[in-house]
């Protein structure tokens, strides 16, 4: 790993510095499934609690950021950011916040999120006690600790799991007291379009990463079955809404008003098939993000007229 230059004010950068480490197009993922969840709670209740749900996005932001830095950092001193890396500015690579202003950063999301933490806890009790420290130790364990799940090709595994089921669902489950069918179904196709952001992201770095020996889901299956792996993903979120329409679970129309956003869906997942490569990839990141923040507010909408329609 090439030694990088930090200076000596690098702790003290301006805001668009900590706001690049943030990767804002990375927090859909944090917001969306939050959004979903309130919906599901609007759908099976009719009504859901303003600060809880307040509460809820800002700590499940903050965990989403506190990650972004974690990973900064733990990249960048295993190798994995260098000078020839393809993705977006690194700032503890290249010295923008030197890596000891990083490593605060991280404790200080962690802690604001942790301390959100104590109050949902006080309303849901020992699971989102549970769901908190697993999210916070998994973010710090993504791509850190003796033992990154992230560089074993469980990266993908982590993101469906605790960015869909287990965020739709525990937002549900604060707002309602319940965990239920429909907030299980409704955090599948969020788990899927929020994977594939990560799809994108290690398909775009799958040569860098073998050489530095980050075996991620990507440089296991190769970059053929990683786009057709991002294909399946999409083709299952935009499956789900007719399940639950079809299959008697909703008999509501309006959930699948998702399927408004499927062009998007369709130019992306030419696009990927078509063999874009390398920073060509880098806007695809964005616009996945995109496609996950529509889907989810569609789906989010679909279920509050499905409500009003059987109320």
């Amino acid at each position: 790993m090439s030694a990088v230059s930090v200076p000596d004010n690098a702790g003290q950068q301006p805001a668009h510095a900590w706001l690049l480490a943030s990767r804002p197009a990375t927090l859909p993922a944090a917001a969306v499934p939050v959004i979903v969840g309130g919906g599901v709670a609007l759908y099976e209740r009719g009504h859901i609690l303003p600060l809880v749900f307040a509460a809820t996005l800002v700590a499940a932001l903050l965990i989403q950021i506190g990650t972004n830095f974690a990973n900064d950092y733990s990249d960048f001193h295993r190798g994995a950011d260098h000078d020839g890396r393809l993705g977006p500015v690194r700032v503890t690579q290249s010295g923008l916040i030197s890596h000891e202003s990083v490593r605060r950063g991280i404790v200080v999301a962690f802690g604001l999120a942790a301390l959100l933490g104590c109050y949902l806890a006080w309303i849901g009790g020992w699971p989102i006690i549970l769901i908190g420290a697993l999210s916070i130790g998994c973010g710090l364990a993504y791509t850190g600790g003796p033992w990154p799940f992230g560089y074993h090709g469980l990266g993908d595994v982590f993101v469906f799991l605790f960015f869909g089921v287990v965020a739709v669902t525990g937002t549900a489950y604060l707002q309602t007291g319940t965990w239920s069918t429909v907030a299980l179904l409704a955090s599948l196709p969020v788990g899927f379009l929020v994977t594939n952001i990560l799809v994108i992201n290690n398909l775009r770095d799958l040569p860098t990463d073998l050489t530095a020996g980050k075996i991620t889901l990507a440089v296991r299956l190769g970059d053929r079955a990683t786009r057709y792996q991002y294909a399946l993903f999409a083709l299952l979120a935009y499956g789900v809404p007719g399940v639950m329409t079809f299959t008697g679970i909703s008999r509501q129309r309006w959930l699948l008003l998702p399927w408004i956003s499927a062009p998007l869906a369709f130019v992306l997942v030419r696009q990927v098939l078509r063999g874009l490569t390398g920073r060509d990839l880098n806007p695809m990141l964005k616009r996945s993000g995109l496609l996950l923040l529509s889907f989810g507010l569609l789906f989010t909408a679909g279920l509050i007229f499905a409500r009003t329609s059987f109320a």
